[in-house]
């Protein structure tokens, strides 16, 4: 199936009330993914050392996606400042009703302001109105604040494996969520 550039859901522009200026999008637009793989890659390298290994991954799970892009079971939330794209998240879809969160993130500038809980709350909305049974996530114990957002959702660390992938020796954790 090709990719289409709308998610379907009852989310369109969303102007956040409590957060002056921003607005979420659940479109894809030429250049977001570019954007987005580039923003990690900067961010992840100057906030925790990843290397290069880490910036790829990111490519390959955003290709992995727009290549399985199913609209009535995958979503992204795209936060924009005007015309700057300040944070991403996406929910993509997994084998047996289950989702996966993938490539949160914020600039730094707009963390703390209750951005990353809207976020989070509508893809938890839009898993629950999809149906899903369970969601999880991957991390790494460097994630603290994160985690501490997801663990706040209902998700719960299952699974921790030492890695180097990244370009550095460091704790990957798995989080699960299972919907009621």
């Amino acid at each position: 199936m090709p990719f289409s550039e709308k998610c379907v859901n009852n989310y369109p522009m969303i102007k956040a009330s409590s957060i002056e200026n921003i607005s979420i999008r659940t479109e894809l637009k030429s250049g977001d993914l570019g954007y987005v793989i580039y923003r990690h890659g900067k961010l992840y390298n100057d906030e925790n050392s990843y290397g290069l290994s880490f910036e790829a991954y990111v490519a390959k799970g955003l290709a992995e996606f727009y290549h399985s892009y199913d609209s009535e079971k995958d979503c992204v939330w795209v936060c924009e400042d005007v015309d700057k794209i300040v944070g991403f998240l996406l929910l993509m879809h997994r084998n047996n009703d289950s989702a996966q969160l993938r490539y949160f993130y914020l600039e730094p500038e707009y963390r703390g302001i209750g951005l990353g809980n809207k976020l989070m709350q509508l893809f938890m909305d839009f898993l629950k109105e999809k149906g899903y049974k369970s969601a999880y996530l991957w991390t790494t114990n460097e994630q603290t604040t994160a985690t501490k957002l997801y663990e706040r959702y209902g998700f719960k660390l299952t699974e921790e494996k030492e890695s180097d992938d990244f370009g550095k020796p460091l704790i990957e954790q798995r989080f699960d969520l299972f919907v009621n």
